[in-house]
């Protein structure tokens, strides 16, 4: 004789199977982390590629092959290895310039002021902006109407046309042009800063921290700081590509990276007066600065999406 089934029960017991089923299959915040970063083709092809750009730069005295400052007239304007001409060797596979320099010798060190420029310049700005940004946004008042001021003071002046006057009345040495572009490109970090510390200065946990008597100093670095990180994180991606942009430009106008220095820039400018012959004298450092500048920006891109605060949970 078969036993009543008690419907109500068997639902009962099924629901908690199924709730404790979900408790262990949610993944933990660490699996979702990894999970976004691995799922982001951006994030990882622009990490790749800047990744490797920073091993060269640092093994560039293993991996040149030359002395980049090296000159032998004789043989100047060696074709890279694909060209179809007896010339070309793989004793210099990128060809040389003009001054009979090995050009991939160059290019590898030439990576090395290119980062150099950008992380400098980038971390000076944004300490700058940071600053700014953050005390007007949480502060308000009159403080935020004297950053404003500086802040539309700064956008006012063109950045190439500052820089060039700047660099061609002090000098033009390496750290002079970084400092010249760390003090001119800060604006960007000010705007979003103020903007993102203004969203979360009456947030919750600040006003909490407010409540439990933590000073202005403790509730902006210990609170506010860490909850607009991902912003600060974006916009260093972005000033640090600028940065390296800029002082392309400079080099190529002949006040940035003087020579011999082997400057990305600087190898377009040395090699624009062969370029209707020699293309690859000038193509070659160009593709280097698109694929570090592209490489940055998608880091960027892909950082901003995988730590939106919409995605964490």
């Amino acid at each position: 004789m078969a036993l009543p089934r008690d419907t109500a029960a068997e639902g009962f017991v099924a629901s908690r199977v199924a709730l404790n089923v979900g408790e262990i299959l949610e993944p933990t915040p660490a699996a979702l982390l990894r999970r976004r970063v691995f799922g982001h083709a951006g994030l990882l092809i622009g990490s790749g590629v800047l990744v490797f750009i920073v091993m060269v730069a640092l093994t560039a005295p293993w991996l040149a092959p030359h002395d980049p400052l090296d000159q032998d007239l004789a043989r100047k304007l060696i074709p890279p290895i694909w060209h179809d001409s007896a010339k070309a060797t793989w004793t210099h596979p990128l060809g040389t310039d003009g001054f009979g320099r090995d050009y991939l010798s160059r290019l590898i060190y030439g990576a090395r002021i290119s980062l150099l420029i950008g992380v400098a310049a980038m971390v000076i700005s944004g300490i700058i902006g940071t600053t700014l940004g953050v005390a007007a946004g949480y502060f308000g008042g009159r403080v935020d109407m004297a950053v404003n001021f500086i802040i539309t003071s700064r956008l006012s002046l063109p950045v190439v046309l500052v820089a060039l006057a700047v660099v061609s009345l002090v000098g033009n040495s390496l750290w002079i042009v970084i400092c010249v572009l760390g003090l001119l490109i800060w604006d960007r970090f000010a705007v979003v800063m103020r903007s993102s510390t203004q969203q979360v200065r009456n947030l919750d946990y600040v006003a909490a921290a407010q409540a439990l008597g933590c000073s202005k100093a403790r509730i902006i670095v210990a609170e506010i700081l860490p909850n607009v990180a991902n912003n600060l994180i974006v916009v260093a991606t972005l000033e640090m590509a600028h940065a390296i942009l800029l002082e392309a430009a400079l080099s190529f106008l002949g006040l940035g990276v003087q020579p011999p220095q082997p400057s990305w820039g600087l190898m377009v400018a040395e090699g624009k007066g062969y370029m209707f012959f020699d293309p690859w004298l000038v193509g070659i450092p160009g593709m280097a600065l698109f694929a570090l500048v592209l490489a940055i920006n998608l880091m960027g891109d892909g950082v901003r999406d995988v730590t939106a605060p919409e995605r964490r949970n």
